[in-house]
């Protein structure tokens, strides 16, 4: 598309917008995240000399005249972008990210930005489901050698910390973002040992101070009992198998007995948020749950189906609304706010879809934020920490209906009225230029 933006000298400034049309099933919000690697790849995107060698090669652009790959050699993304903070939670139809710039700039970088927020808002909204089930237990993400290659799995693992996960076993990731990392032993290392005794002796040995043993290689009543006759500080027991609610009443009753009162019990095992929710009713004694293939594929929801439309053509007093009107693919037109209003407890009441001059009425707040000018970040990225702080305190004071795991109650978003007229007004001059009644 950029080539034919080019060709045809179409280099008007553009506004994008990045959206849901609909949540999915048995999601009540979502929890906006991956805005952080947007900006980083819009700061560095380049076309080198490898790229447009191979992009000539391609039948499609073999006559595209020579000055597009001068435009390419020396293309740096220049635009503004405002977005909602990563972990913020977001509703049907409301603009997450807005970008505007030329044409050619805005549409090439498309793809790119999609796949990065729908995977990563897809993740963390996982996230935060798994943790509300997990009722103040730690959440571990155990998704790694689940994920849909090493890359997802790395952004998963942000994706997931900022969702309210307390660590992962992603070991690149917790250098790249400094996630707290956790991991226990693996069943290969029991059966390498002559015994599982040895075993474990042999891991306290490689890891003083650190005893979380996995004790259902064989037997996990009889792997309790050896853990124990160690006589070694113990400081977790890994139950992967088998019947996890009556193995982690037996086994906390056995370690309470041996006088481990504070040894934790950690659960995994193809765990997600309603298996979570299931053992935690019937009073489950576990202390942390190790979540993998449902977190980092988000399996009962693996996709998000974020668009990215052109909603304005134009800049300042000349900007031109665009709207796109095939039935059950509407969109709303030109650059927007969306306000958000709370009741007295502070907690969210409904938002307000708006045009971008609108003012916020008393009590609102504006939700998107200037993050990007002149293709340059306007602050440095924030720690990923208070990301993730910001993130549990905003699903908290959600009601609590929105959080429920299944059937959540709808939350109120309403267009304003003066982003309804202008629908309506672009709608009759589309259908007066269509020669349509």
């Amino acid at each position: 598309m950029a080539a034919a933006y080019h060709v045809n000298r179409m280099l008007d400034t553009a506004t994008f917008e990045l959206f849901v049309r609909h949540l999915p099933p048995n999601r009540g919000f979502l929890l906006v995240a991956g805005i952080d690697e947007v900006l980083d790849f819009l700061e560095r995107v380049r076309f080198e000399d490898v790229d447009i060698e191979y992009l000539r090669t391609l039948p499609q652009l073999r006559g595209v005249p020579e000055d597009f790959w001068t435009y390419l050699a020396r293309f740096r993304f220049g635009g503004d972008v405002r977005a909602m903070p990563e972990g913020t939670p977001v509703f049907a139809n409301e603009p997450i990210l807005q970008i505007t710039a030329p044409l050619p700039e805005a549409q090439l970088v498309e793809t790119y930005v999609l796949a990065v927020v729908n995977f990563a808002t897809l993740v963390a909204t996982k996230a935060a489901r798994v943790v509300e089930a997990a009722a103040g237990r730690a959440v571990i993400d155990f998704g790694f050698r689940r994920a849909h290659g090493p890359h997802a799995a790395v952004g998963a693992a942000r994706a997931a910390y900022i969702g309210g996960c307390a660590g992962t076993s992603n070991v690149e990731a917790g250098r790249r973002f400094g996630i707290p990392v956790f991991g226990t032993a693996s069943h290969a290392f029991v059966m390498a040992c002559p015994s599982e005794t040895e075993a474990f002796q042999r891991y306290h040995r490689a890891f003083p101070g650190e005893m979380l043993l996995l004790i259902d290689t064989y037997d996990t009543l009889r792997g309790v009992k050896r853990a124990i006759a160690l006589g070694d500080p113990l400081k977790g027991v890994r139950l992967d198998s088998g019947d996890l609610l009556a193995l982690s009443r037996e086994v906390r009753r056995m370690l309470d007995d041996a006088g481990y009162r504070d040894t934790h019990i950690v659960a995994s095992g193809d765990l997600d948020e309603f298996r979570i929710a299931e053992l935690l009713a019937a009073g489950a004694p576990i202390d942390t749950f190790g979540v993998g293939t449902a977190l980092v594929t988000s399996r009962d929801a693996p996709a998000l189906e974020g668009v990215y439309k052109l909603v304005e053509i134009g800049d300042g007093t000349l900007a031109q609304g665009r709207i796109k009107t095939s039935s059950g693919k509407e969109t709303l037109p030109g650059r927007k706010q969306v306000f958000r209003a709370y009741d007295a407890d502070g907690r969210p009441a409904g938002d307000r879809i708006a045009r971008i001059a609108e003012l916020p009425r008393p009590g609102e707040q504006p939700l998107l934020q200037p993050v990007m000018r002149a293709g340059r970040r306007v602050a440095p990225p924030q720690p990923l920490d208070r990301i993730r702080a910001r993130a549990a305190e905003a699903v908290r004071r959600l009601p609590e209906g929105l959080r429920r795991l299944q059937d959540p109650d709808p939350y109120p978003v309403v267009v304003s009225d003066a982003l309804r007229r202008l629908t309506e007004e672009l709608r009759r001059e589309i259908r007066a230029a269509e020669g349509s009644p």
